[in-house]
Parts: C-alpha cells; structure tokens; sequence
C-alpha cells in the first residue's frame, strides 16, 4: 500500500480531477506542480524555505547526480532524502532527456546510451535501463522515471516510431530490473512526438505494463502549444484512471491550466527557478522584468494580495535594486515569489474542481494571464 493513488473529484465539464497519491514520504495532494532541484537543491532555496512555501515534493536530476557527486557516494551518506535533510517525496528522472540532448557526444545502441559528458571532463559513460535502475534506487527517491528516449519535437515518423519503440523496450527492462518496487514508484514515459498514432499505441503499451503512475515526455521540446494540447486531448482517453498521470517539464502558468483541463495530475518544471534567476517573476497578468526602470521608484508589493515572503515584506523598488546590483537576496526573493505563484494556482485550481467551478475559473484566468510570445 505504499504507493496508491486515489481519485477525490472528477470535473465534468472537462478531464480535470483530484486525488492523493501516497508515497513512503508522505501524500501528495493532485494536480500538483513539482519545484526542480537539479543537483539535489532547489537554487537558492533551503528545505525549510520548500516547506514554508508547501511545496509537497521536488524533484532531482539522475544524470547530473550520477556525474557528480556520485549516485553511490550518495547511498553511502543515507540517500537524497538524508542527505538533503527533505523528509517529503522526491522524484527523481532517468536522465534520458538530457542524454538525448547532448548531441553529437552522445551514441544510441539498442541496449542503451553511450555518451561523453563535458561535466566529469569529457570521460564516457554508458546507460542502459538495469544502469538507470541501480543509479535511482542509489538515489533513494519515492518516484523514478523509466529509461527513454526523448526524439526532438521536429522528428519525422520514422525515427519518432524507432525512439517510441526503443523507449518501449527500455521500459519493459525497467521494470524487470527494478530494485525494490516496495520503497520506489516506477512511471513509464509515454513517447511518439506529435503523431497522434504513435502517441496512443506508446499509451495503451506502457498503460499495460500495469505500474503504479503514467508520465508523457517529449513534449515542451519545440513543438507549438497547439501541438502539445492536442497530443494532450489525444492521449487522455488512452490513459490510466486509477493513476496519476505526469506531464513532464512543463510549468509556465497557462500550461498548468490547460493541462489540468485535459487531465494531467502531475507537473514539474525550472522555469519558475530559472525566471527568477533572470529577474522575472510571473503574476496575475503574464510575467514582468524586474529590471525594467519603471520598477525603480515603486513602492508597491511585487503582486498585491500575495502571501509570499516576498510580497508580504518587500516593495518593487527594492527587489529592482537587487536585480539590478546581481544581490543573491533578489534572487531568492523572486524564486520564492514564483514557485508560490504556481504552488497556490494548484491549490486554487484543486479548490475549484471540488466546488464545481474550475471551468469558469479557467477562462478568468487564461483570459487575464497573459503568456510570453
């Protein structure tokens, strides 16, 4: 019983739901968006930073641990949830996305990834998904992510159904060479790029491999949103419904949203980490640039009503001067500001589906929000 899910609300007018997925490391109340700490740290942040804000699970990044420091170095110091001092869930990937993304330093064979990494001084490395297993039970996190393979958005049919069958195949020997399915929760990846066909076939197989969540990758890789909503709308009836289901790296506010409406459970993203770290923050209207001059004199709260930290304490005037001088304080202001901002949205959106309202409240929003171009 360490990894049930289950289904709280079904929305009517859309595929949007409610539910709790419990983890060894607590319950993780659905749809939730999932702060990112790369290299076991959410930049900027500490874990008490993580619970003020309730963020309910974050994730780590298999391949940059396993580069450095070291996956056994890390099961040596007690596993990410010790080591970290985060006594909530983590998720943590395969690695394949960013294999995949290293180019030319990087060669696919039908057992695995051999790769060269600029990280650890070019020396190579191979993955395959028993590789992957052993490196993520290392880790210790309470949800992993199966082997794949992450063709770009721009793939053509043919190489789009040989990375969707080789992901096939990976995720199969994942679950094989699982560890201990008792302490971790194994989620396949559903590929096939934006062709509708391949989406639903990679869908019922990996639906069939019957494990305890449902993820779908490939997408936010340079397709249009249309694309990626379609794909979403396709796929929905092909998806489990007694499981959580993860749209993975996709976090700007408006995708939430849309993705809720076509019932996604999980999502996790940097950009709210990344954005701060550039001095944009997100609020009720689209994202702003706290470098912009008109900030300079200004004595108003980031976003007024906001019970951040940062709103709650600080003028625009002052995070502008941050910014601007590169202080590590703006940095982390603004980081807490937006994972709040997205943090709360799920709260509100979770709220409105159990009143029956999330319909109306999904057209106010996306009718204020205004996304970048």
């Amino acid at each position: 019983m360490n990894f049930t899910f289950k289904l709280e609300n079904k929305y009517p007018a859309s595929a949007a739901r409610t539910g709790t997925f419990y983890t060894p490391h607590g319950a993780i109340q659905t749809p939730v968006f999932m702060p990112v700490g790369t290299k076991a740290t959410v930049k900027t942040l500490t874990p008490r930073d993580l619970e003020e804000l309730d963020a309910e699970i974050i994730l780590a990044n298999t391949y940059h641990l396993f580069l450095k420091p070291g996956d056994k170095l890390i099961k040596e110091h007690g596993g990410l949830h010790k080591w970290m001092n985060w006594d909530r869930p983590i998720l943590t990937d395969s690695g394949g996305f960013q294999v995949f993304s290293l180019g030319d330093r990087r060669k696919i064979l039908e057992d695995g990834v051999e790769f060269q990494s600029e990280i650890d001084g070019g020396a190579k490395h191979f993955l395959t998904p028993r590789k992957v297993m052993e490196i993520e039970a290392n880790l210790g996190a309470d949800i992993i992510m199966a082997f794949d393979e992450c063709a770009p958005g721009d793939s053509d049919r043919t190489y789009a159904r040989e990375a969707m069958e080789r992901t096939h195949r990976w995720a199969t020997e994942c679950k094989k060479y699982q560890i201990d399915p008792k302490k971790q929760a194994l989620f396949p990846i559903i590929q096939g790029v934006i062709y509708e066909d391949l989406r639903i076939e990679s869908a019922k197989f990996m639906a069939d491999l019957d494990l305890p969540g449902i993820a779908i990758g490939g997408l936010s890789v340079g397709e249009s949103k249309e694309d990626m909503y379609r794909i979403l709308e396709v796929l929905e009836p092909h998806l489990p419904k007694d499981k959580p289901r993860y749209l993975m790296g996709v976090g700007s506010p408006e995708d939430l949203v849309n993705g809720v409406l076509r019932g996604i459970d999980m999502f996790d993203c940097v950009l709210p980490t990344r954005l701060a770290r550039t001095g944009s923050a997100f609020l009720p209207e689209g994202r702003v640039d706290l470098r912009n001059a008109k900030f300079r004199d200004s004595e108003k709260p980031l976003q007024a009503g906001c019970t951040c930290y940062c709103c709650q304490n600080f003028e625009q005037s002052y995070l502008h001067h941050l910014i601007k001088e590169k202080e590590i304080l703006g940095l982390k202001l603004l980081t807490i500001h937006n994972l709040h901002f997205l943090l709360q949205l799920m709260r509100d959106i979770r709220r409105e589906i159990a009143a029956g309202t999330f319909t109306k409240f999904a057209k106010s929003f996306l009718g204020r929000y205004k996304p970048m171009k």
